[in-house]
């Protein structure tokens, strides 16, 4: 590989060795060669990802070939997959057994072990990410060895493992836990944004998914309600030219015009924003819930995003909007806010707690450090949880004061690679180097 680069273009490498395993012993033997060697190796995945959590300068293992549906058991839902399976791919496959995950994010563009060991999710209040699905994991540790955890076979691996970061080892198959396939009615439309912050504690246990994108310099916010329709609901999506028109021409191919004006003269970022948010409309349909969570990104951006206490939404918001008017660079994306419930996973950014998760972008090539400096400061004064693989700066001492599991997951680390074989730069910033 002459060179690796993410979707964001924020991290890059040049590895020495790139292994194309098509099966777990080849995988094995790649993890096995490196730790013998001394190299250092990580998995790509597709490598949308912003943080350079992925950047692997040794060794890569590229699990492209690695992919599909391995067993599936319609009765009990659950279903193995092989690391490298993107989301996309796994719900097409999913929907032809006549099953489907129980919530998803809005991009399917990840691989199914890059996703949960990042922490990805979407948004329910009574709902986990991604891993909360997760009903068993198989792994390649430090020295080849192929194991197997679940909660109730080696728990303390898989309560780390399920949000790993690649840093336990490297992930074969993923056993999740789905259900029969279900149609979402989907409602979005545009709404003042104070009405929205106003009542969206109620909206988030009204609905069984809603989210919310706030467009700086704009009055509204375009609101999104996803609820499931009872078992045997017809779906009635929408036609194949409305869908074409809203997401493809105005939400990707105008919005990025709109975005690479303002590159280029700044001093229309604002009214431009305030453009975009006058014209946002409404829609209602509903489909097959896939097709629902996800929606094709073709504009590329920057993104940052922590988790806050459900509580602490509404003071996080207020300052941001508070600051965004004074930036010296404008914002010309959206900021988007979901939820989550609690969960029981050492490092995923909900542990413990019931969840806000606030995202802020920047269309890429434009400033963006002041901006993502100023809302990590915000969050930070809440306990503020970074997604791992998003852009942030913190290290490992200050991660150690938001995680209460922190160390139990450093201790299982040493005790599965002790000398580091999966480590890289943005590990041992956040872990610390041992």
């Amino acid at each position: 590989m002459a060179g690796w680069t993410n979707w964001a273009r924020t991290a890059q490498a040049s590895p020495t060795r790139v292994h194309k395993p098509r099966n777990v012993a080849e995988i094995a033997r790649a993890v096995a060669d490196a730790a013998v060697d001394g190299r250092r190796i990580r998995a790509l995945g597709s490598g949308h990802s912003f943080s350079p959590i992925a950047v692997a300068h040794d060794d890569a293992i590229d699990l492209t070939q690695w992919s599909g549906i391995v067993s599936a058991d319609a009765g009990s839902g659950l279903v193995t997959v092989r690391s490298g399976t993107t989301l996309r791919a796994l719900n097409a496959e999913l929907d032809a057994l006549g099953l489907a995950m129980t919530n998803l994010g809005d991009i399917d563009a990840q691989t199914i072990s890059g996703a949960v060991s990042t922490g990805t999710h979407g948004t329910g209040a009574r709902l986990g990410g991604l891993a909360t699905q997760i009903a068993a994991l198989e792994l390649v540790l430090a020295d080849g060895s192929v194991v197997s955890c679940s909660a109730g076979r080696r728990p303390e691996l898989f309560a780390a493992a399920r949000v790993g970061l690649g840093a336990l080892g490297v992930i074969s198959t993923v056993t999740l836990r789905c259900e029969p396939s279900f149609v979402l009615a989907a409602q979005e439309r545009p709404e003042p944004l104070d009405e929205v912050l106003a009542g969206f504690d109620a909206a988030a246990e009204a609905n069984d998914h809603v989210e919310f994108y706030w467009f700086p310099y704009g009055r509204n916010a375009l609101v999104k309600r996803n609820n499931r329709e009872p078992a045997g609901t017809a779906a009635r999506p929408l036609s194949a030219v409305r869908r074409y028109f809203d997401y493809e021409i105005v939400e990707n191919r105008a919005f990025g015009a709109l975005c690479g004006l303002g590159r280029t003269v700044p001093k229309l970022v604002r009214p431009l924003g305030r453009l975009s948010s006058s014209l946002l409309s409404a829609r209602q349909y509903s489909d097959v819930s896939h097709r629902v969570f996800v929606t094709h990104r073709a504009v590329r951006f920057v993104e940052s995003e922590f988790a806050v206490p459900r509580e602490s939404l509404h003071h996080v918001l207020g300052e941001l909007r508070r600051v965004v008017p004074g930036l010296e660079s404008p914002v010309a994306f959206p900021v988007e806010v979901r939820v989550a419930a609690a969960d029981d996973i050492w490092l995923s950014t909900a542990y413990g707690r019931d969840s806000a998760y606030i995202a802020v972008h920047q269309f890429a090539g434009m400033p963006y450090r002041e901006y993502f400096a100023a809302f990590a400061a915000i969050a930070g004064e809440v306990g503020g949880r970074p997604h791992w693989g998003k852009m942030h700066e913190l290290g490992a001492e200050q991660l150690r004061e938001r995680y209460p599991r922190f160390e139990d997951f450093r201790r299982v680390r040493a005790e599965v690679d002790p000398h580091g074989v999966f480590t890289n730069d943005y590990l041992d910033r956040v872990l610390g180097a041992e």
